[in-house]
């Protein structure tokens, strides 16, 4: 595409520009990390941490946040630029104009196994060895990849996307628009078992596990269903690799969990959320709308909303930080007791 034609398509995100290299619209043949792009790629300046890079970059166009040393930076290195608010916003609806994610061409193909009790909506996608059980619910456009189970009873939403080898359990409800990657398991059994004087007994999760809409389930993540009730994930929460959502949680809207995040039963996590790498979450316990929650950390207690917490278990972040720099003094700490306790010892051995 044409630079200049790129910039039409991101409308009103725009608040200048340069739109010639070498006194040319300049033809993007595609996009690239600041470091590895060339003269016919875009790349794009997130912030100040990156801003030495234009001095260095291949890029043949930048889209860069709205200051204006930047913009004189790449005037003096001939670059084509966008200026705009979100910078990394801008380039993800300019990636979206170069590249669609795969989808299977509309119909069921013939190795496909679909219940003749199941309801398939218009424009359905499904692909090889897909088994569809009775009573299940298919909306319009769905599109369900290779190798994907889906189990009786269950509704799926219109436009959402079942990826390679899912498995979606029994009466499991999913929302429209929603995607859910490969090797992710939604509404198997919660772990439920009672302590009895002859070992475990199993307690049948007889509950229904729901995804609201517009929810994205990363590879190989689960997300239980209760003994009774719902495990519930909130519309618009986005849920990376290899988390666990244990039975009978309530996951708010616009939430954010990174990789390997893991909860116990009946955990509540308030709307809009933010769980960094491999935090976990103690049973029944709550956190608030806006908490943040940094990696690694342990939540054994509620969070109230809008507090950002660290460590293990979490206490306040900004105690923390200020507990971190003393661990890192804790052998000259060490030492220095150790001389007090000598001085101490000396001067009253006589008594």
């Amino acid at each position: 595409m044409k630079f200049s034609e790129i910039v039409a398509a991101l409308g009103d995100q725009v608040t200048a520009s340069s739109l010639e290299r070498g006194g040319k619209d300049l033809v993007v043949q595609g996009l690239a990390a600041l470091e590895q792009a060339n003269a016919d790629q875009m790349s794009y300046v997130e912030g100040g941490k990156f801003a030495s890079l234009v001095a260095t970059t291949g890029a043949g166009a930048l889209v860069l946040p709205t200051k204006a040393a930047l913009q004189e930076a790449a005037i003096a290195r001939n670059i084509a630029w966008v200026s705009v608010k979100n910078p990394r916003m801008v380039f993800s609806r300019a990636i979206a104009l170069f590249y669609q994610p795969y989808r299977l061409p509309v119909g069921i193909h013939p190795t496909a196994v679909i219940d003749p009790n199941a309801q398939v909506g218009k424009e359905v996608a499904i692909g090889p060895n897909v088994v569809v059980s009775s009573g299940v619910k298919l909306g319009d456009r769905v599109c369900i990849h290779p190798n994907v189970v889906v189990y009786p009873d269950v509704m799926i939403g219109a436009d959402t996307t079942l990826h390679a080898n899912c498995t979606i359990h029994e009466r499991a409800q999913i929302g429209s628009h929603c995607v859910i990657h490969s090797g992710a398991v939604i509404g198997a059994e919660g772990f439920g078992f009672v302590p009895t004087a002859t070992g475990w007994e199993k307690m049948h999760q007889s509950g229904i596990t729901v995804l609201e809409d517009r929810v994205e389930i990363g590879c190989n993540s689960a997300v239980d269903r209760p003994a009774v009730g719902e495990t519930r994930v909130g519309q618009d929460t986005k849920i990376d690799n290899m988390v666990h959502i244990a039975h009978g949680c309530k996951i708010g809207q616009g939430v954010a969990m990174a990789a390997q995040v893991g909860m116990a039963g009946g955990v509540t996590i308030g709307n809009r959320v933010i769980l960094a790498g491999q935090v976990g979450v103690a049973n029944q316990a709550v956190v608030g709308d806006g908490a943040i929650a940094s990696a690694k950390a342990g939540i054994h207690n509620n969070i109230s909303a809008g507090e950002t917490v660290s460590g293990m278990p979490a206490i306040p972040h900004n105690v923390y930080l200020r507990a971190t720099v003393l661990f890192k003094k804790l052998p000259e700490m060490a030492k220095t007791i150790k001389a007090m306790q000598k001085q101490l010892s000396d001067g009253s051995g006589k008594e």
